[in-house]
């Protein structure tokens, strides 16, 4: 009798457990993301940054906060306010790419060198991610769509900014998300011509449409699954 009484009564509390599990909300959790026009959010139809479409792949639970602008660097960030504005609005983890800007010429004001400068920026950014208890994830610059001239190979002026965002990343021990890899390898396959659809408009290289800057919030995303960072169990 006891024994039947005992064996009841677990059921039930596991039961109940259970209940309880599957109706308890997910922690909800804010994104914020950092970077340049490639993955800024654009009101015009005909071009789009990776940030303002990669909200679609995570769970209901994640709210994404876009800071990035079209001709920001890790240096102009900074000066302008976008950095202090973001860590104000106390983010969960931070996605921080850059580079394009970066890597003008260095009498812009937006430039800094891949090994000196611009190691400190990203070093900063991940030093007051830490201090304000969010998580620092580094997404190396996608690349430019620019061939040679037979369609060969890309012409890539970013490997340096790319290379340096992994070292700082293995130096803080972050996960980086090597888009830059991801993103040469996918307009290597697919060649000049047929990544044609992924440009804003005929002759930008840099700027995408919705379709293709959908096509790199997958690669993030894709990269995201990889790591040891728990943002890839609020992934769809």
């Amino acid at each position: 009798m006891n024994g039947n009484f005992f064996r009841v009564s677990l059921i039930i509390f596991l039961l109940g457990t259970a209940i309880l599990f599957c109706n308890a909300e997910e922690k909800k959790i804010k994104i914020a993301l950092a970077g340049d026009s490639t993955v800024e959010s654009f009101k015009k139809e005909h071009i789009a940054g990776w940030g303002q479409v990669i909200g679609k792949y995570f769970k209901d639970s994640v709210s994404i906060e876009n800071f990035a602008l079209s001709g920001r660097s890790t240096k102009t960030f900074q000066e302008k306010g976008d950095w202090q504005k973001l860590m104000l609005s106390k983010p969960d983890y931070i996605f921080v790419q850059f580079g394009h800007n970066d890597s003008h010429a260095k009498t812009r004001p937006e430039a800094t060198d891949a090994a000196t400068d611009y190691k400190d920026n990203l070093r900063k950014f991940a030093d007051d991610a830490k201090l304000a208890g969010a998580k620092m994830i580094f997404v190396t610059s996608v690349q430019r769509r620019f061939f040679n001239k037979d369609g060969t190979k890309l012409v890539d002026n970013l490997f340096p900014y790319a290379n340096a965002m992994k070292e700082v990343a293995m130096e803080k021990g972050l996960p980086c998300i090597d888009l830059h890899t991801s993103s040469g390898k996918l307009f290597m396959e697919l060649g000049n011509e047929k990544s044609a659809f992924m440009s804003c408009k005929p002759g930008d290289r840099s700027h995408f449409s919705k379709e293709g800057a959908d096509r790199i919030a997958r690669l993030i995303v894709e990269d995201l699954r990889k790591t040891d960072s728990e943002l890839k169990n609020y992934l769809k």
